[in-house]
């Protein structure tokens, strides 16, 4: 696969949990509307800033890792065995915050209102560097 459809792959892994957290995210904001508070804004807010200091690290590495890939190469080489690991585990973290019957939805709505733009915007720019090749 060229590198150039690297990117694609890693915006499309990066957008689609994006997508799924946002609008579960604003579900869960719409049924608790009423009950919006400033504790609410700032879990957004905290959850924003801390993803996004994460996130624009670990896109500028996976960036600079498919761009010294050689062409062609494996889509598995997208990322590192680790970060292919730390995907799984983040996803099975999604699943058990989902199950937890004990935090607030309001707690859920505006956690998953942080992470999932933050997604969505991690796999903006890998589909930036996907068009720029």
């Amino acid at each position: 696969m060229k590198r150039k459809h690297l990117f694609l792959v890693a915006a499309l892994i990066w957008l689609t949990p994006g997508l799924i957290i946002t609008i579960k995210g604003l579900k869960i904001f719409l049924r608790t509307f009423d009950a919006i508070s400033w504790w609410m804004i700032l879990v957004v807010l905290l959850t924003l800033a801390f993803f996004y200091v994460i996130f624009a690290k670990v896109v500028r590495k996976y960036s600079l890792r498919i761009s010294s890939l050689p062409e062609p190469s494996h889509i598995i080489k997208t990322f590192s065995p680790q970060a292919w690991c730390l995907l799984l585990l983040m996803m099975g973290l999604g699943f058990l915050m989902n199950r937890l019957t004990f935090l607030p939805e309001a707690f859920k709505a505006s956690f998953y209102l942080g992470l999932g733009p933050m997604l969505l915007l991690s796999a903006g720019k890998f589909f930036s560097s996907f068009i720029d090749k």
